[in-house]
């Protein structure tokens, strides 16, 4: 979302922050609209960048109004998938031109919220969220993987352990790195660790480069409201029950993990033989 309206937003003037009007559910504004507008309006942006899964509108005053989509807010610079979940307008100025920015949620579960320069540092800074997954080193993924007992998996999407990644790109980046996704993170090696940095790089890379994944529901848009192209190239998320992509030799399994779903294929990543923790439940013969 930020590299699909980066461009067009930075260098230029707010001169407007509305709510759209909206029957749907409200979705959480802090302060309020009107207090926002009335301190972000002649403001410049001078960066938009993604923290976390947020994204973050810098202005020359050094405030900072901080979206976060959740999971179907959209940022829009053109029309809608419809206009009963638009919640809010951004109008810009860049030099002569004026033009509209809007964030549509179907579910209302999105938020905006705006902070002064501290007030981000204390609430969304290092001290609250984990480094970029993007950046993060592999000595650091050892590090931090050594933190917790958790599966993997489950570790993944701890914004506090490493920012960035979602559910979908979770089970992408352990089937990428073959690692099963029940592994406790704690007893992830040396080897291990450095493939999963490799491959969370590679696939956030190329999701970014795809402009996301659309999926069955067709919620997800990009900035000009047309489908993303990661979903093709997709190995084994919502593919459970199909011919696994890699290995042309296993079926895709999924399970639930603290309530979401995983998908994995059983030979590209095996159970360690060692760990009983990542080893399947066995289970009696149905009588």
């Amino acid at each position: 979302m930020v590299r699909g309206i980066r461009d067009q937003v930075t260098g230029s003037r707010l001169v407007g922050f509305a709510r759209c009007r909206c029957d749907c559910k409200p979705m959480s504004v802090q302060p309020t609209v009107a207090h926002i507008s009335r301190r972000v309006r002649g403001q410049t942006v001078q960066q938009v960048s993604r923290v976390a899964k947020r994204i973050v509108f810098a202005f020359a005053d050094e405030q900072r109004l901080v979206i976060e989509p959740r999971m179907t807010g959209l940022m829009l610079l053109s029309d809608p998938p419809d206009r009963q979940h638009l919640r809010l307008e951004w109008k810009f100025q860049k030099q002569k031109t004026r033009f509209s920015v809007w964030f549509w949620d179907q579910r209302g579960l999105g938020t905006a919220r705006l902070y002064t320069l501290s007030e981000f540092q204390e609430q969304l800074g290092p001290r609250v969220l984990g480094p970029d997954a993007l950046e993060m080193p592999a000595q650091q993924w050892s590090a931090r993987c050594g933190q917790t007992r958790r599966a993997i998996k489950v570790a993944l999407l701890d914004q506090r352990l490493v920012a960035g990644i979602g559910n979908l790109y979770a089970s992408e980046i352990l089937h990428r790195a073959g690692i099963h996704p029940s592994t406790p993170a704690e007893l992830l090696d040396t080897m291990q660790t450095r493939r999963l940095m490799q491959a969370t790089r590679a696939v956030l890379k190329r999701a970014i480069r795809h402009e996301g994944s659309t999926l069955s529901d067709g919620t997800y848009r990009n900035a000009l409201n047309q489908s993303g192209r990661y979903q093709n190239a997709h190995r084994v998320y919502a593919r459970q029950g199909e011919i696994c992509r890699s290995c042309k030799g296993a079926t895709v399994i999924r399970i639930v993990q603290s309530q979401r779903s995983t998908f994995f294929c059983p030979q590209c990543q095996p159970c360690a033989a060692t760990d009983k923790a990542t080893r399947p439940e066995k289970r009696p013969p149905v009588a």
